[in-house]
């Protein structure tokens, strides 16, 4: 039984946040219940011949088919204006998962300069090993993605705002591009979330998510989301997810489906406040600059303003002295939590250089202005004035 008869199309945002994906069942329970079993009970053996043979639609085995994933993969689908999506076990493995599902040996990836530690060291140590090129362009040079474009390009590869200095790419001038050499264009949506950016809607063909960060929202679980069409995403990622098994538990898509319920009211919160917390930052004695796309200083402040809903709840700040003014400031605070995660209630800081790029060879720190005095912030929930009291502390020492 469906929630509603209305097509989700019909459904402002937040709407779908709540209602989108559920499926009632004899209890006829309100909440989206959790399906915590690995297996399912066919009628007969000819309906068990057509499930294996994909004849028939219906549950098989929870690596590939679960009620609570499937009610989060449509309810995050209708949020970010896809086709398909496939839940993964991590934001990583969603990564992953596209790239051994897309990907074969002699076949290249151009990757932005300026993403993830992980998706580097991912790219670079393991898919160099099976034969799949990868190269790095800065992330903004629309002129630097072009001219790197080989003939054996598949997909480009950017996540915009950057983490963790908050750099952006025109989406829909780097999709055009993309579409120009016949590439695909996969962007990692995980800082914007569907309730700040659709990448899809300025012509990505795949966005990626760590569930872990801002769809969660109160840091509990990890796990991850590929979304796009029918034919990449519902085919080609779910066969790769299908026999590989990077899968979502039940438990926790429940709990991100809990999440989703508020992601538009907490991503407009943690924008207002990282906003507030920029502009005083910029403020105080010692902090060199302030990476956020909402301030006027950022080279990409406009590009920000026209393809973002609001600016986000990330941002970076660099101080005079290095390492040791940075461990300064995070060992100063009582308030913030010292983690290198991000999206959470909660807010966070973390030191990225030893952190989140600390497998990154200094070079390629360099290359992407990972520097020593740079901490990067997570603006949780909590009153700004006692965020701003918080690294004061340190600040001013």
């Amino acid at each position: 039984m469906t929630d509603t008869d209305t097509h989700p199309d019909d459904y402002a945002f937040a709407t779908l946040a709540v209602r989108s994906g559920q499926r009632r069942f004899g209890e006829m329970e309100h909440a989206e219940p959790i399906f915590t079993t690995s297996s399912f009970v066919f009628a007969n053996a000819a309906q068990a011949a057509a499930r294996f043979a994909g004849t028939e639609e219906g549950n098989i085995y929870s690596r590939f088919t679960n009620p609570t994933v499937r009610t989060f993969q449509e309810r995050l689908a209708a949020l970010e204006g896809a086709q398909a999506c496939v839940a993964t076990a991590s934001g990583m493995s969603a990564i992953l998962s596209v790239c051994l599902a897309l990907l074969k040996a002699g076949e290249h990836v151009l990757a932005s300069r300026s993403v993830f530690g992980s998706t580097t060291a991912l790219f670079d140590n393991y898919l160099t090993r099976f034969g799949i090129q990868v190269s790095h362009v800065p992330l903004h040079d629309l002129d630097a993605w072009e001219a790197a474009i080989r003939p054996n390009t598949r997909f480009l590869f950017a996540e915009t705002p950057s983490n963790p200095l908050t750099e952006l790419v025109d989406l829909q001038a780097l999709a055009a591009l993309a579409h120009r050499h016949d590439c695909l264009l996969v962007v990692d949506n995980c800082f914007c979330t569907p309730a700040l950016m659709r990448p899809l809607e300025l012509g990505a063909d795949i966005v990626v998510h760590s569930a872990t960060k801002y769809l969660d929202g109160q840091g509990r679980c990890v796990g991850g989301a590929v979304l796009g069409s029918e034919a990449l995403v519902g085919k080609e990622v779910f066969g790769f997810l299908r026999t590989a098994g990077p899968t979502m538990s039940p438990f926790n898509a429940w709990v991100f489906l809990k999440g989703l319920e508020t992601l538009k009211l907490r991503m407009r919160a943690h924008s207002e406040s990282a906003l507030q917390l920029a502009q005083w930052l910029e403020q105080q004695p010692g902090v060199l600059r302030v990476h956020y796309p909402g301030l006027p200083s950022h080279p990409q402040h406009a590009l920000a303003a026209r393809q973002q809903r609001h600016f986000g709840g990330i941002l970076a700040f660099e101080v005079d002295g290095g390492r040791e003014a940075a461990w300064r400031v995070i060992d100063a605070t009582r308030l913030l939590s010292i983690t290198a995660n991000l999206g959470d209630a909660k807010t966070t800081i973390t030191h990225p250089a030893t952190t989140t790029h600390g497998r990154l060879k200094p070079e390629q720190r360099e290359q992407q202005g990972i520097r020593e005095g740079l901490i990067r912030i997570a603006v949780g929930l909590e009153d700004i004035a006692d965020i701003q009291a918080d690294l004061a502390r340190g600040l001013r020492v």
